[in-house]
């Protein structure tokens, strides 16, 4: 029986349901691979987590490891390839998990979703969960990393208030907020 974590296969299905909002199968394979990096890591290490996609996998991050975004243990780095890394976060040696071009051909469903071979509505989801199941670590690939050391540890700055909004922000991102230097995700009104 195939286990995620704490969980089996299910019971990690019906947290993700509770999580993510639906049973994605983004969360199912990343529980699978969150899981074998998670077992390739030494204990007693503190340690990190980088997505390289935004989509799916950092929410299997959070849910099964101590890494969040939040607490910034867990950096998205949207590279646009289905792949996490867990290290350690003081040397940077880790592990890196991403799904293997050629196995993944022997599973059609699993092959349909990763390349889009399908839209969304003709995937057949259960089929797709239950040959991610089956699979299991066989559609992975892991490498063992170095991490830049520029993205280890925090990233500390001292707080000033913006001359322009007057709010508070790092003083590193330069003479004003990011927001006021055309940063901001909003539409003046």
């Amino acid at each position: 029986m195939m286990s995620i974590g704490p969980y089996s296969f299910e019971e990690y299905l019906s947290v993700v349901k509770s999580f993510h909002g639906y049973t994605a199968p983004g969360l199912a394979a990343g529980g699978v691979m969150v899981d074998l990096a998670l077992n390739r890591m030494p204990g007693g290490v503190l340690f990190e987590a980088i997505s390289e996609t935004r989509n799916c996998l950092p929410d299997a991050v959070q849910l099964l490891t101590p890494c969040t975004i939040g607490n910034g243990r867990l950096k998205i780095i949207n590279l646009g390839r289905f792949a996490l890394s867990l290290y350690d976060k003081h040397s940077g040696e880790g592990v890196r998990v991403f799904v293997d071009a050629q196995k993944v051909r022997a599973w059609p469903e699993v092959e349909a979703w990763l390349f889009k071979l399908k839209e969304k509505r003709e995937q057949d989801g259960q089929l797709l969960l239950e040959q991610i199941r089956q699979a299991g670590p066989e559609l992975y690939r892991i490498d063992t990393v170095l991490v830049k050391p520029q993205l280890l540890g925090k990233r500390r700055s001292c707080i000033g208030c913006c001359n322009l909004c007057g709010e508070p922000y790092p003083i590193d991102d330069g003479a004003i907020c990011r927001a006021c230097a055309g940063k901001t995700p909003y539409l003046s009104r």
